[in-house]
């Protein structure tokens, strides 16, 4: 047990689940950062180009948003086994918990 009262697989589990999420969450808006800023860039370079100020920022931008819902869809479904995964480990071990807690009482209550 560590000093929480808690298992230290448990907590090693706990530790690896909040790090996967932290990376999900990492990618994904590193990802989300980076389409929207080459959209801005390509249509105001564009916009220079061809001398229609707001038109290709504005329609490049717009187009990237399903783009980046899409891709973080994508990186989350890539993720997510890897999470349930972790997730049952978490859980298993709490229930493991509480089942040794669990004998423990009714041994505690049979002497």
């Amino acid at each position: 047990m560590s000093q929480d009262g808690t298992a230290p697989d448990k907590d090693r589990a706990l530790r690896a689940l909040q790090m996967a999420l932290l990376g999900v969450i990492g990618q994904v808006g590193c990802l989300t950062l980076v389409i929207i800023l080459v959209a801005l860039v390509a249509g105001l370079w564009l916009d220079n180009q061809f001398q229609t100020r707001p038109l290709f920022t504005i329609i490049l931008v717009i187009v990237s948003m399903p783009i980046t819902i899409f891709l973080m869809f994508r990186v989350v479904l890539t993720f997510a086994p890897r999470i349930q995964n972790l997730t049952g480990k978490t859980i298993g071990s709490s229930e493991e918990e509480q089942a040794q807690v669990g004998e423990h009482r009714e041994e505690s209550s049979q002497t």
